[in-house]
């Protein structure tokens, strides 16, 4: 079994223009989502992320307020998962409420170190 990470980019757009009452029904199919991942033992964690944030580069020395990318490609939340390999964690993300929104998932194997 292996770790994947799910960064979750775009749909932004599409859920700003929801009603508060769309967005809570969309929302709700994210914990029921997450929560059957959790019952099957796939998910390790996940959680949004705030839209500010800053990136830092040349060792600090630069240091911006961000991100700045698109919209489509500011990744908004992450999700960590086990799988048996990355098409076990490709069929997993299918069924990710995120696809209703426009947006997409990009996965990534966290490696070990050791």
């Amino acid at each position: 079994m292996a770790k994947y990470l799910y960064l979750f980019r775009g749909g932004d757009t599409t859920r700003l223009e929801q009603s508060p009452e769309e967005m809570q029904v969309h929302m709700e199919k994210w914990k029921t989502w997450m929560a059957s991942l959790a019952e099957k033992g796939q998910l390790i964690d996940g959680l949004p992320l705030s839209k500010d944030g800053k990136q830092v580069h040349k060792t600090g020395e630069v240091v911006h307020d961000g991100p700045y990318a698109e919209g489509k490609e500011i990744v908004g939340g992450y999700l960590m998962v086990n799988a048996d390999d990355i098409d076990g964690a490709v069929e997993i993300s299918k069924g990710c409420p995120i696809f209703e929104h426009d947006g997409f998932v990009e996965i990534r194997e966290i490696m070990n170190m050791g």
